[in-house]
């Protein structure tokens, strides 16, 4: 069975995007840039609702092309384009860079998905990630707190139906007082 990483930068209130889908609270230093990239690379499958999708496919494909990009960004960005993609939507009728669209019932595309051998999976967007945490199917939260409040937004955790109890298996600090702190459900 495949395991289920949720992680995305967050606000100290519990947000991914400030209103209007402002993220520029954001901004990851080196060091922080340079661990999502090696948590990205350990990676077998992305998987993106649309909207993080849409974020994702405009900058990445072309990421290790601008005059500014880092290694660790150029990296990235090949990565990006190299690792198997699945974006569930009904709203869009094409992807591109190594991507699958599904239109039908997403926790039962993870839930497949998941049943598989394979590398690691990672579910990106919070409505996305908010259905497959109401089905139980994420293993693991890495939650990337940054020291601002935005006061409302698009939230990290969604309203679950019932509890989900974890285990903290690791806590990091980077630049910029930013602190990891990673998580196993318990089963």
């Amino acid at each position: 069975m495949r395991k289920l990483v949720y992680g995305m930068n967050l606000t100290l209130d519990g947000y991914i995007a400030a209103p209007g889908d402002d993220i520029g609270w954001g901004v990851p230093s080196d060091e922080l840039f340079q661990w999502w990239l090696e948590q990205e690379l350990a990676i077998g499958l992305l998987m993106y609702g649309r909207r993080l999708w849409e974020a994702m496919s405009s900058h990445w494909p072309t990421g290790d092309q601008q005059p500014d990009a880092t290694p660790a960004q150029i990296e990235f960005a090949r990565n990006w384009r190299d690792t198997p993609k699945v974006v569930f939507s009904s709203t869009i009728d094409k992807v591109d860079w190594n991507t699958r669209l599904v239109t039908g019932d997403a926790v039962a595309e993870i839930t497949r998905l998941k049943a598989g051998d394979g590398e690691p999976m990672r579910v990106g967007g919070a409505t996305l990630a908010a259905a497959a945490m109401r089905a139980g199917l994420i293993d693991e939260y890495e939650i990337v707190t940054h020291p601002v409040l935005v006061g409302g937004g698009k939230p990290f955790f969604s309203t679950l139906d019932s509890w989900v109890n974890l285990n903290l298996v690791e806590t990091r600090t980077f630049p910029g007082d930013v602190l990891l702190t990673r998580y196993e459900t318990r089963r």
